[in-house]
């Protein structure tokens, strides 16, 4: 059974940063091909959710959100099986809830919806 884990999340001032980690059980994000991608979501109050980014088996890494290019970076450790999502300069507008998530058979960028999702870590910028 996949899961994922989501931690890291919590209050920090604009500037600041915060490293949420995705700990994955159920597949071998190494030596499966059933699933060969994590990505990052997050979700403001009354926003929609938005795709921030992808990691792929191979360590390749895709973000989709330009506000986050350059400030964000993702990263894996296959010996632990996880993946983090490192946030630097975090603004306010960042606040929200970070999700990870991953799919069989596809790859980052291919259409298709996510099946496996974590519980989310909440992620709050304030002064």
């Amino acid at each position: 059974q996949v899961e994922l884990v989501e931690s890291g999340g919590g209050l920090v001032q604009p500037g600041g940063s915060l490293k949420l980690a995705c700990a994955a059980s159920g597949f071998s994000f190494e030596h499966d091909y059933y699933i060969n991608h994590i990505a990052w979501f997050r979700q403001a109050p009354g926003k929609e959710r938005e795709a921030l980014s992808c990691i792929s088996k191979s360590g390749a890494t895709t973000y989709y959100l330009e506000s986050v290019k350059g400030r964000f970076t993702l990263s894996r450790d296959n010996a632990k099986n996880a993946v983090f999502l490192q946030m630097n300069n975090l603004k306010p507008e960042d606040t929200a809830v970070y999700y990870c998530a991953t799919r069989p058979k596809l790859a980052c960028g291919d259409v298709g919806p996510y099946i496996y999702w974590g519980q989310g870590t909440q992620v709050t910028v304030s002064s």
